[in-house]
């Protein structure tokens, strides 16, 4: 029993701990509370990848959604990098909407206005209601009134000219 309790304390302490390097190293300079601050933090893919949106949480939903049987280690990064393009062009956009009606939050009727006035968006989001968007502004052409200067106009059937005072 013995025996068997030496060699697992044994196998721990050769797989867990450092280099006999660093830890001579370390022991001679640091102490114990300063040796546990010094551990290196694992680094996100999407940090690796320089992107915003989480490419862990998109490889899940891939993973999870049954799209295929196998999902590629850069399928991930390439969605997330994607996603993250269109919502930047859309956010552009929509903020560029907000300045031109003099606010400053973005509510989804500058965002209607952004993917409906952008020839690109609106082919790729055709079919898309966006919810409290409205409406776009639309006059028919007919409807316009015809040049202010030239016309006469009437006024109970007389004919009145606009330079006439």
């Amino acid at each position: 029993m013995l025996h068997i309790t030496l060699f697992v304390s044994l196998f721990v302490i050769e797989t867990f701990s450092p280099p006999s390097y660093i830890l001579n190293s370390a022991m001679a300079s640091h102490d114990k509370a300063q040796e546990s601050s010094t551990t290196k933090k694992g680094i996100s893919r999407s940090n690796k990848a320089g992107l915003q949106f989480p490419v862990g949480r998109v490889a899940r939903y891939l993973k999870t959604g049954k799209y295929a049987e196998r999902i590629s280690s850069a399928a991930p990064v390439y969605l997330a990098s994607v996603l993250e393009y269109l919502a930047a062009e859309v956010l552009e956009l929509a903020g560029n909407a907000v300045m031109d009606n003099k606010k400053t939050r973005i509510m989804p009727r500058h965002i209607q206005l952004a993917v409906r006035n952008d020839e690109e968006l609106n082919k790729l989001l055709g079919d898309v209601t966006i919810a409290n968007g409205g409406v776009m502004p639309n006059i028919h052409s007919m409807l316009l009134p015809k040049k202010v200067g030239t016309s006469t106009s009437t006024f109970m059937g007389a004919s009145v000219n606009d330079n006439d005072a």
